[in-house]
This record gives C-alpha cells, structure tokens and sequence, in this order.
C-alpha cells in the first residue's frame, strides 16, 4: 500500500477556492452545500495545522539563530 502524500498549503487552498466557487454558484442543493461546507471546514483546518507548524518552525530557527549569536 502506497502512503498518502500531504497535500501543500498550495495545494488545499486550490481545493478550498474550489469549494466556495461551488457554494458561492447557489446551484448546489442544501445537502451538497452542507457536504461542501464540511469539506471546506476539514480543508481549513488542515490549512490551519500546516501553518501552525511552519510558525513553530520558524520560532526555533530564530531562537537557534540568536543562541548562535552568543
């Protein structure tokens, strides 16, 4: 079995604008508007997730970089 590849930041932003291009569209039935703003929601906090790592990431280079300093 093949692992998943994580999708980029990049790469689930494209799925979201996909998303409200749909919603915003207003020819979705409710039900589909619902599963949309459900995946939508997953794919925000997705996004959310992967930034917050990258903000973690980048607070360590910094701090690493000041003890460097020293």
């Amino acid at each position: 079995m093949a692992a998943k590849k994580e999708r980029t930041i990049e790469e689930t932003f494209t799925d979201l604008e996909e998303i409200i291009r749909k919603l915003e569209g207003g020819e979705s039935s409710l039900e589909e508007a619902f599963q949309y703003y459900e995946a939508g929601m997953k794919l925000v906090k997705s996004c959310n997730e992967k930034i917050d790592k990258v903000e973690k990431k980048i607070i360590v280079i910094e701090e690493n970089g000041e003890n460097h300093e020293l």
